[in-house]
């Protein structure tokens, strides 16, 4: 799947493609011709990197309730051609978690859109459990022989019906239809013994009760291989299981064993040795993953540097601050790098310094986004390090994901005096539901007139989380609203 293409944070479609809170406020200012283009954009082409963490589909609601959008835009893109060929469920999913939303709202388009795209289309499992949360038990009923007919009556489709049962998030349609259809009535039955099936016929090779049989294990070719090296992640899951085997069968007379194979072990072994060491706070664990660091194979590498955030204790953190320490030259190593993650992650106040240090450098060089900025900015926050604030800021308006964006925000939060009356005001129409919910706990609720408004439109909104709800009510009730 390729990247979504981001618009620049200064313009509408940029605004809204990020879920901040300025999208909505200027979508409702702009012409609204643009702001239907712009907001049709954003729900047929998801701008999100990674759906399961960043919400926008009640964000795009609202603004379509807002708007009185049309939904022919979402009709065509349900029903294009693409559909049939395209079997990604993200091509559709936002759409149809809109409509989901909207047809909560009472648009009644919305929820004859889902109906329609349930009998027809390819990702109907996910519009039958938008329908599940919202439409009655007659039109349910009235679904089940299109999808019924989705299943051929053999072998293979009765196992595939199984399966849409078993992976069904919302299972009122299909215990509604098990009154009236034989054939789902008995796979609803058979579903849990199919994966007890699979779980009682496991199989695999396991490690003898040993520590050498641990580390002789963890060298094993995969099952079903070709008896080749196995790639990095094959080596890394059956280290980390060995690991574990280790916590076990390891006595006190094994230790030089395990020094040994975490120093010079094979790829499985050693990674195995260095985890087990590191979970169970060897002392002499920070100098064997410093040298495994600094290995020729990647597979040693990638486990040591991982390896560096799964450490805790004083001493470790001694071991981190040298590994970080810009005079040293270690900053810039990957090491360096690993380390000052774990001092954001659980450093004291007075290594706020190295992790603010950390946080620019990686903007400068790889901008706003990457596995371990989010860590960095958390850390900045913990730290309350108030030098980290314009970073915080550059983060908070530039971040395509909206996830990282309320990360900073929680950091600004505590770091930021001016918050209150400034990115809080906007926090409030933000895709995120725990960034409304920091927004409504802190915002200043005189001096700005859609403050109060805005936590009032929450408040009476049914859409809302429950924590928001909260938050907001406890505000709203308040003798002091300053």
């Amino acid at each position: 799947m390729f990247e979504p293409v981001i618009a620049p944070s200064a313009s509408l479609l940029g605004l809204l493609q990020r879920g901040r809170g300025d999208g909505q406020l200027h979508a409702l200012a702009a012409d609204r011709a643009e702001a239907l283009a712009a907001l049709e954009e954003c729900v047929t082409s998801d701008p999100r990197s990674d759906w399961q963490v960043e919400n926008r589909s009640l964000y795009y609601a609202r603004l379509y309730m807002e708007l009185e959008a049309p939904l022919s835009g979402l009709e065509h893109h349900l029903h294009d051609l693409a559909d049939v060929f395209d079997q990604d469920e993200g091509r559709t999913g936002l759409a149809l978690a809109v409509l989901g939303h909207l047809a909560a709202y009472g648009r009644r388009d919305a929820l004859d859109l889902l109906r329609g795209y349930t009998a027809v289309g390819t990702n109907w499992a996910w519009a039958l459990d938008e329908l599940a949360l919202r439409d009655d038990d007659r039109s349910l009923l009235s679904l089940a022989p299109a999808v019924l007919a989705r299943f051929p009556e053999d072998e293979r489709g009765e196992a595939e019906l199984r399966a849409a049962i078993r992976s069904a998030y919302e299972p009122r349609p299909w215990r509604l239809w098990a009154a009236q259809h034989p054939r789902i009535a008995a796979a609803s039955e058979q579903s849990p013994f199919d994966l007890w099936q699979r779980q009682l016929n496991r199989s695999g090779v396991t490690p003898g009760w040993s520590t050498a049989d641990v580390f002789a294990w963890a060298d094993q070719a995969e099952p079903g291989s070709d008896g080749g090296s196995p790639d990095s992640g094959a080596v890394a899951r059956r280290a980390a299981a060995a690991a574990r085997c280790l916590a076990a069968v390891v006595r006190p007379q094994d230790r030089d064993a395990v020094l040994d194979a975490a120093l010079v072990g094979a790829p499985g072994a050693r990674i195995a040795a260095l985890r087990y060491l590191a979970d169970q706070q060897d002392p002499a664990a920070p100098a064997l993953i410093e040298t495994a660091a600094a290995d020729i194979d990647e597979r040693i590498v990638t486990a040591a540097l991982e390896l560096v955030g799964r450490m805790r204790g004083p001493e470790v953190l001694g071991h981190a601050r040298r590994w970080a320490d810009p005079d040293s030259g270690g900053a810039d190593s990957a090491l360096g790098e690993a380390a000052v993650q774990l001092l954001a992650d659980s450093g004291e106040p007075c290594d706020g310094p190295l992790v603010v240090a950390a946080l620019r450098r990686w903007l400068s060089v790889r901008g706003v986004g990457g596995a371990g900025l989010g860590t960095l900015v958390d850390g900045a926050g913990r730290l309350a390090a108030v030098h980290a604030v314009p970073a915080l800021r550059h983060i908070y308006g530039e971040a395509a994901s909206s996830e990282l964006r309320g990360r900073a925000a929680r950091a600004l939060a505590v770091t930021d005096p001016h918050f209150a009356r400034g990115i809080a005001v906007e926090c409030l129409w933000d895709c995120e539901e725990t960034t409304r919910e920091l927004a409504a706990r802190h915002v200043t609720t005189t001096g700005d007139v859609r403050v109060l408004e805005r936590l009032r439109r929450l408040a009476a909104d049914p859409a809302e989380e429950a924590e928001v709800h909260a938050a907001v009510r406890g505000r709203l009730t308040s003798r002091d609203r300053t």
